[in-house]
Formats: structure tokens, C-alpha cells, sequence
């Protein structure tokens, strides 16, 4: 058995074990974020506790975005060593530790860019800088009332909503790399999406010829993902194969290429999400590629399931530049969820 089957096996066989709850993932891991985000806030001053902290209701908390533009929230560059680190504990409570070296990774790209780019001037011209991602805190981390975070920059944008002290929502969530894979200098071979790319091209390539006719849906892929920096997104045309047309081994090449987008948030928080994904009907979820299958060429894929949506896209910068997401359809920064929240719990 080959080791990442094995290990989502793993997983999996303990996700079943998991005591279940219908909100969300164990307290534990609200408490953790709760304490960081309480560490850093405290440790701030006025003027950087004003930039970091929002009300919960405050529409940044959905202003989301994927480019490097001005950002509300406080940014690293303007944190002290000590506050940093309190920036970063508080990242590590949400990310598991491969979505957080995921997550160093993309921002050292940064300097990679910094680097082979051409000078940018004028009013609207942005810097590569590997401290410009930003920490934003919506609402008083509490046991109770609902409160979120969110960890921003350049390719990266993550977002909890935690609510009756447990984490309930943990997306959008945005992963790009550019370059996708680095190709002169120091950093060379460097790819900070290596298993978003690898695990779809393995099971595209697993598909026989009928089922690959069906799983193709354009030989020409999109600029870009489709649903964009959009604040809510709804699920796409149906396309694609879906899982339960595919043999045993190609459902587990699935799972494998699901595992790469929930294994990067910490590991309680992808336990509570795969027991919504089989309750939501496993067998629904498809599988849809467009563009090259040659390796270096432009190519795009998603895999929507009834309650969620994944999009990868490396069409730009020569098929140098991805862009992935996990969206949920009823989840997003907890919308739905909180809804539900607000009918069953006093405030």
C-alpha cells in the first residue's frame, strides 16, 4: 500500500472514532485559537490593536481577496519579533503543519519574485514583500459568542469563524504559487503546491479513455479559477466524472487529491469536515479537468460536491502560476452555520 493511502486510511478510520458533533470540530481546538489570538491582541499597542481588531458583523470579515493589494488588518512588517511569533502561534492553531509550511513557503516566494521581476512604479505599483500578509481578529475571542480570524497576503487567505467555542467554518480557503515551480537560483525546483498539481494529474491519468472523454470538459482551460475572489459563490454547472462511476483505486486517488485541500487546516478541524463530506453523499462529488494533460502546459481542475467546491488553475505566467481554493457553498466564513447557531443558542 502506497504511504499517503495509508495514512489517509489512517486518518480516516479515526475520523470514524471521533466522537461527533453537528457544529463543528472539539472545543480544544477554539480554545487554542482563542488564546492565541488573545496573546497577540494583548500584546499589541493602540495603534496596532485598531488595525487588527473588527467588529464580527464588520463587512472586511468577507472582503477576501488573493492579489497583492492594500489590506485592512495589521501587517507582520509592523509587528516586533515577540508579536510575530504570536501572529504566527496563531496561524499554526488554524493550519496543520504541512498547511503551514505550505503557507511559509508561498510567502518566501515573495523574495523569489522580489528577485526576478522588473521595478514596478507609479501610484498602483505593489512590492513583493515576504511581510506584507496581515492578521485581522473579528470580534472577542470568546467561549461563546461567535468570533473569526483571518491570515492574508499575496496567494494566501485563510479564514476561521468559531462559534459556541467551537471552530464551525475554515473557508474560504486560498492557496496560489508563483512561481509554481521556481526555476533559476537559490531556491530552484522549489514547488509550494507540488501535491495540489501531482495528486490531480495522477488521477486524471488514471482514468480509462471513456471515462478521461468524460472527466475532460474543455480542451481549453479558464485564465483563472472561475469563482474568483467572489464573497459568496454557489456550485458550478455539473461537470466532470463523478466518484461513483470511478473503480476503487481511482475513488481512493480522490481521496488522496480531497486529503491535499482538507490536510492543510489543523487535523481536529479536517476530521469534523470529512464527516460532513460523508454524510453529504461521497458518491456525488465530481471530478472535472479542462486544458493540456501534458505537464507544463496550462491546465485547470475542480472537484464539487453537493456542500463544497475546490478549484485549481495554472494557466498564467506561461503555466508557472496556480491558484487554488476551497469554497463551501452553505460555509463560507460561516454564514449558514451561524445562522443555524443564532437559532438554537441565546444572545
Amino acid at each position: 500500500m502506497v504511504p499517503h493511502i495509508r495514512l489517509f486510511i489512517v486518518a480516516l478510520l479515526a475520523l470514524l472514532m471521533w466522537p461527533t458533533t453537528p457544529t463543528g470540530a472539539p472545543p480544544a481546538v477554539a480554545d487554542a485559537m482563542a488564546d492565541a489570538a488573545s496573546a497577540l491582541l494583548s500584546s499589541l499597542n493602540a495603534d496596532q490593536r485598531s488595525k487588527a481588531s473588527f467588529a464580527f458583523d464588520d463587512a472586511n470579515r468577507f472582503d477576501f481577496h488573493f492579489i497583492p493589494r492594500a489590506r485592512r488588518g495589521v501587517p507582520l512588517k509592523e509587528l516586533t519579533p515577540e508579536q510575530r511569533d504570536r501572529a504566527h502561534a496563531l496561524v499554526k492553531t488554524g493550519l496543520s503543519m504541512r498547511g503551514y509550511t505550505t503557507a511559509t513557503t508561498i510567502i518566501d516566494l515573495e523574495n523569489v519574485l522580489h528577485a526576478i521581476e522588473p521595478p514596478r512604479t507609479g501610484p498602483n505599483a505593489f512590492v513583493r514583500d515576504p511581510d506584507l500578509y496581515f492578521v485581522s481578529v473579528f470580534g472577542t475571542p470568546s467561549p461563546k459568542d461567535p468570533w473569526g480570524w483571518r491570515f492574508e497576503g499575496h496567494h494566501i487567505s485563510v479564514n476561521f469563524t468559531v462559534a459556541g467555542g467551537r471552530p464551525v467554518a475554515w473557508a474560504p480557503n486560498f492557496f496560489g504559487a508563483n512561481p509554481a515551480v521556481v526555476r533559476d537560483g537559490p531556491k530552484q525546483g522549489t514547488r509550494a503546491l507540488r501535491e495540489e498539481e501531482d495528486k490531480g494529474r495522477a488521477l486524471v491519468a488514471a482514468l480509462d479513455a471513456s471515462q478521461r472523454a468524460k472527466a475532460v470538459i474543455n480542451a481549453e482551460a479558464p485564465r483563472d479559477i472561475i469563482t474568483m475572489a467572489n464573497q459568496e459563490v454557489t456550485a458550478l454547472a455539473p461537470a466532470g466524472i463523478a466518484m461513483k462511476e470511478m473503480t476503487p483505486a481511482q475513488k481512493r486517488l480522490l481521496e488522496a487529491l480531497l486529503d491535499v485541500y482538507v490536510g492543510r487546516v489543523a487535523a481536529d478541524i479536517g476530521k469534523s469536515r470529512f464527516e460532513r463530506l460523508e454524510k453529504a453523499d461521497m458518491d456525488a462529488i465530481t471530478f472535472a479537468w479542462a486544458g493540456t494533460l501534458d505537464v507544463g502546459g496550462p491546465h485547470y481542475y475542480r472537484v464539487q460536491g453537493p456542500t463544497f467546491l475546490i478549484e485549481y488553475d495554472n494557466t498564467q505566467n506561461d503555466a508557472n502560476h496556480i491558484h487554488s481554493v476551497w469554497r463551501d457553498f452553505n460555509g463560507d466564513f460561516g454564514r449558514d452555520i451561524l445562522r443555524e447557531h443564532y437559532k438554537t443558542v441565546a444572545h
